[in-house]
């Protein structure tokens, strides 16, 4: 038998090709970009079914609404798979999934007895609270820079 010619290097190889060859998925591209008005952040995606959803569709432009000015949320539909916890402290940059519809962008740090499916963090969010401003806002999301 031939096939083991070059030893168990060659059947490592072997067995690692079709991995190789395979198409790119989705998650590989595990940055998702976040535009509001001029301003862009990267933000860093958990893969999880909920983003491996969220990622299919993509562009994404929302009419975000701000709650208790700490967050900005818009409703998405269908909806999307739910891993749901309770996080104890939201973070400024946490990018969350409240219910299994709606999209949560938290651009100040709070105590919270909420739970929420985790989507990812926005990368740099020191400047988040600012760029979100008071009310409304448009937010696009997409997956190319």
């Amino acid at each position: 038998m031939r096939f083991f010619a070059n030893g168990w290097k060659g059947f490592v190889l072997m067995a690692w090709l079709p991995v190789a060859l395979s198409a790119p998925t989705a998650m590989e591209a595990s940055t998702m970009w976040m535009t509001v008005g001029e301003q862009r952040f990267a933000i860093a995606l958990d893969d999880n079914p909920s983003t491996r959803q969220l990622l299919t569709r993509l562009p994404l432009s929302l009419e975000m609404t701000d709650l208790h000015g700490n967050e900005k949320y818009a409703t998405v539909q269908p909806p999307l798979p739910t891993q749901p916890y309770r996080p104890g402290t939201i973070h400024s940059g946490d990018f969350l999934l409240y219910g299994d519809d709606t999209l949560v962008v938290f651009y100040k740090t709070f105590d919270s007895s909420y739970r929420y499916s985790r989507l990812g963090r926005i990368e740099r969010p020191q400047d988040l609270a600012e760029v979100l401003g008071r009310g409304d806002v448009r937010v696009t999301f997409t997956l190319h820079e």
